[in-house]
């Protein structure tokens, strides 16, 4: 089995919404007949609890503009790890030393990775590369 095209949507506008807020080492695993509750993983990882917040929140809203509602989220009050469902993703969102602690990606390391490189790529630009001309605005 693979991912349904649902899921695989999710995956990318998740990718992107997290990628928009400044997430790192953003991966997608395919989980497809390991789990009963989900078909596909999304990591990201938050230099910040506030940081983490706000790529939690853009993700829900960028779910929701094309129709995929989010379950509850566990572990927002403490913005360590924030960990919800949304139409067969599962979504996690780490600081930094709590995702080398709990090791999703070592635990599913041999689950298929789903290409999100396209839909992070913009990271690949930096702020500074704005600022000093060498990459116009159209290219970010």
């Amino acid at each position: 089995m693979s991912v349904s095209e649902d899921v695989l949507r999710s995956v990318h506008v998740a990718a992107k919404a997290a990628a928009d807020k400044l997430a790192d080492d953003i991966v997608a695993i395919d989980v497809t007949g390991r789990l009963p509750f989900a078909d596909a993983f999304l990591i990201a990882s938050a230099d910040t609890d506030r940081q983490l917040r706000a790529i939690v929140s853009e993700i829900i809203d960028e779910l929701a503009k094309v129709g995929v509602k989010s379950g509850t989220r566990e572990g927002t009050e403490e913005a360590r790890w924030v960990a919800f469902e949304a139409g067969g993703l599962f979504i996690h969102v780490f600081q930094a030393e709590d995702r080398e602690f709990y090791g999703l990606e070592r635990l599913w390391k041999d689950c298929p990775r789903i290409d999100i490189s396209a839909d992070i790529d913009v990271r690949a630009v930096g702020v500074g590369d704005l600022v000093s001309g060498d990459v116009a605005p159209s290219q970010v």
